[in-house]
């Protein structure tokens, strides 16, 4: 299931693209399941995204001059079990963007490394069924000079993100479902010309970035070795302003998505501790980002520290 969170992150990252285009679900900060103590799971994602058709503030169009933007992301991430109801996780991702038309060249590069600790403070038996609370602390920062002033082709937005979410999970016999909601601080940014003009004129190479707020509902079946959602995930920034008419997207535009999509895991019976995951996802709603179509897909690994007995048959329903 860290791998089905870390698919949250590559949608986190596709956010961040996404009109590029837009922030992600692998393993994860996003779901109720807790890496067991003395645990460690890792492995790698890759994401495929494309959109011709974009949201210009609430104007739906193409740009013959962008033509198909597609990004893919190979993502590397883990989750280590500090105790049973205390996991620290990270991830790192390798983007890369191209456009099918016009003169803008694609870019490339390592993105931005985040970290998370996810605290289990709430178990509890309710009704015939499990209920868990979580609260979720995470920062992200850029680890490479990559240029944020040129979307839709940037790699990501240079700000440095801390992000704080509260998350609680119910689950009855083999079906959960996963609410959280999570609120976004971005720092502000510098960009590689001296003035700009958004609504008014900045004679400065300083960018306020709005703040942004998450939601993240998820619903499905979770039972031995098998895991299978349906996600829909919204992300909408507190601020900003629209793209102007035929004009190139900014940083601190704002940019809102809602997505709809499905994910599943399924761990390998030949070799304990092995297990793949794959999903994809459609953004349905949006303002200044593509319509993009996405999809993922990874495999993960979990070394037990405890030097004993599996490190993949769970104790309970929620720990891997």
């Amino acid at each position: 299931m860290i791998c089905l969170n870390y698919c949250k992150r590559l949608l986190i990252a596709a956010i961040c693209l996404a009109l590029i285009q837009v922030p992600a679900a692998a393993q994860t900060d996003i779901d109720g399941i807790m890496m067991t103590k003395n645990n460690f799971c890792s492995g790698l994602m890759y994401s495929y995204s494309n959109w011709t058709n974009y949201w210009e503030g609430k104007l739906k169009r193409e740009n013959l001059n962008l033509g198909r933007v597609t990004t893919q992301m190979i993502g590397v991430m883990g989750n280590y079990g500090i105790t049973n109801k205390l996991n620290v996780l990270f991830s790192l991702p390798y983007v890369t963007t191209k456009a099918s038309a016009g003169t803008l060249h694609g870019m490339e590069g390592v993105q931005d490394l985040s970290l998370y600790v996810k605290w289990m403070p709430i178990e509890m038996k309710m009704g015939n069924g499990d209920f868990t609370a979580y609260a979720i602390g995470g920062y992200s920062l850029p680890v490479t000079n990559y240029a944020a002033d040129y979307l839709p082709l940037s790699i990501g937005l240079r700000s440095r993100n801390i992000y704080l979410r509260a998350m609680a999970d119910y689950q009855l016999g083999r079906f959960f479902v996963t609410g959280s909601g999570t609120y976004v601080q971005r720092s502000n940014i510098t960009i590689d010309r001296t003035a700009y003009y958004t609504t008014e004129m900045h004679l400065t190479n300083k960018v306020d970035m709005p703040d942004a707020a998450s939601f993240n509902f998820r619903a499905g079946y979770r039972f031995g070795g098998i895991i299978a959602e349906a996600v829909l995930d919204n992300w909408t920034t507190l601020g900003g302003f629209d793209i102007t008419r035929n004009n190139m997207p900014f940083p601190s535009n704002e940019m809102n998505a809602t997505r709809l999509g499905v994910n599943f895991k399924y761990e390998i019976p030949a070799v304990q501790g092995l297990s793949v995951i794959g999903g994809g996802n459609y953004t349905i709603a949006g303002r200044n980002m593509g319509q993009a179509t996405t999809a993922n897909g990874g495999i993960f690994y979990i070394l037990n520290f405890n030097g004993k007995k599996s490190a993949t048959k769970p104790s309970s329903s929620k720990t891997n």
